[in-house]
């Protein structure tokens, strides 16, 4: 099955991005793909490659890059949500890229599920 995923939530304040990210896994290990993870509102602070979580916490961000490069996972962020809070191209981490609400409306159509996180 071909996955679609959709992050509305920040890293540090929900557990939607922790959620979303396990599953990614979970389906990436069970043979399925997951071709794009879209984050919109606070979901694109997932992206922000200047977020420095304490030593001992995981680290959700790199968590995301890693999974984009190893399995080839596009992570697009959207940028009317980044831009309003001060996410542009230069502070994105590895692996994210910014585009606009298009990119949600193709996950939907060539996706066999998109899977929603966070309100």
């Amino acid at each position: 099955m071909k996955f679609g995923i959709l992050v509305n939530e920040g890293p540090f304040t929900h557990q939607a991005s922790d959620s979303a990210y396990q599953f990614a896994v979970a389906a990436i290990t069970k043979g399925h793909e997951v071709s794009r993870v879209f984050f919109y509102n606070d979901g694109v602070n997932n992206a922000n490659k200047l977020s420095e979580p304490q030593s001992d916490d995981r680290n959700i961000v790199k968590l995301w890059s890693t999974l984009a490069k190893e399995h080839e996972v596009d992570l697009v962020v959207c940028i009317a949500a980044a831009l309003r809070r001060g996410i542009k191209e230069e502070v994105l981490a590895d692996g994210f890229r910014i585009s606009g609400l298009g990119q949600l409306v193709e996950a939907g159509i060539i996706n066999d599920r998109l899977i929603v996180f966070g309100d």
